[in-house]
């Protein structure tokens, strides 16, 4: 669970398809409301809004109501938690490849 104290981890929020393609659309707007985002999908409104949710709960989605209508908004910051982590990966493999490379150079000498 990341430091924020967020109900749900991030990576697990993230690691859903259709979550993933809710944070894209919502990514590309100021803010949807939700029929507007269950026309996006071939499942039910109840199943987007049950996504939404773990979202919610994440802190990757705020929403708010105007007048009878739910209007969904990215809130972007929880990803940091994921581009750091690939961040470190990343900088993990590259330093690995370096020496495996230097390995297999000596080899062939």
């Amino acid at each position: 669970m990341s430091d924020n104290n967020n109900l749900r981890d991030v990576f697990d929020a993230i690691a859903d398809p259709t979550r993933r393609k809710l944070i894209r659309l919502l990514s590309e707007a100021d803010e949807l409301p939700l029929h507007q985002l269950t026309s996006q999908f071939s499942i039910g409104r109840t199943a987007i809004s049950k996504h939404l949710t773990i979202l919610k709960e994440a802190g990757l989605v705020v929403d708010r109501k105007v007048g009878r209508e739910t209007r969904f908004r990215l809130n972007a910051s929880p990803l940091k938690e994921i581009q750091d982590w690939v961040v470190f990966y990343s900088k993990f493999w590259r330093a690995n490849m370096f020496r495996l490379s230097q390995l297999l150079e000596e080899e062939e000498k």
